[in-house]
């Protein structure tokens, strides 16, 4: 069942500690899935970890997340090669895509490799939901900061473009991310963008920013453009979960 609109909800978050599991998805996850509309059936989430090599235990750590939850997992992998005949037809069986974070530039060039490119963007216009944590944030957007190239943050700027913005994540736990992602919307590097702390997200709604979400007490949104004497941060309004 598609969402209403083509809908992505990008984070610093949406996985939390688990009891029995190394990780159960957070609140932003939740949300996410209810932004689904699912009724009368377990919600489908398809999982990509390209970000991290397709890494197995990665893969069998998110079915027993999701099992906590009583929702049906697939995942796509493209190591060593595809999982599924049919990426396109994969992704749009899904109610939602969750990306896991890790190397954004090696995410970006694996899915162009494979097509998984323009099977992301199938899937949203038909209303499946994206999301996903920190690489898998950043490649919805048209760039942002990345330690993919090596300690020291550089500029990533061929994202998937579906939404206009550039996104900074991990923007209150990683001290080379706020100004590095400030001074690159400054000197036009990066267009305007979103920037989430971390257990923070932003929604949007076609290429419509809509809301920020957190799934803790303190993590904040911010929307960061150049101005006329430099750049400006504009805290936004954050909804708790």
């Amino acid at each position: 069942m598609p969402a209403d609109a083509p809908t992505i909800l990008a984070t610093s978050g949406g996985a939390v500690m688990g009891t029995r599991t190394r990780f159960e998805p957070g609140p932003l996850t939740e949300l996410a899935v209810d932004l689904a509309g699912v009724t009368g059936r377990a919600p489908k989430v398809c999982f990509l970890g390209t970000a991290c090599g397709d890494s197995p235990g990665l893969i069998r750590d998110f079915y027993d997340a999701v099992q906590t939850r009583g929702w049906t997992g697939s995942h796509l992998q493209l190591f060593t090669m595809p999982n599924v005949e049919d990426v396109t037809a994969h992704l749009l069986d899904a109610d939602v895509v969750w990306v896991w974070g890790g190397s954004v530039a090696g995410l970006l060039a694996m899915w162009r490799l494979h097509g998984v490119d323009e099977a992301m963007r199938s899937a949203w216009e038909a209303g499946v939901v994206l999301t996903g944590v920190s690489a898998g944030s950043i490649c919805w957007h048209t760039g942002g900061t990345t330690d993919s190239f090596g300690p020291e943050l550089r500029p990533v700027t061929n994202g998937l473009g579906l939404v206009p913005f550039s996104n900074g994540v991990h923007y209150d736990s990683e001290p080379q991310r706020r100004p590095l992602f400030q001074s690159l919307v400054a000197d036009g590097t990066l267009p305007a963008g979103y920037a989430t702390d971390d257990g923070a997200g932003v929604l949007y709604r076609g290429t419509e920013m809509v809301g920020a979400y957190a799934e803790t007490d303190a993590a904040g949104a911010y929307f960061v453009e150049a101005g006329a004497d430099g750049v400006v941060e504009t805290p936004l309004d954050v909804t708790r979960l």
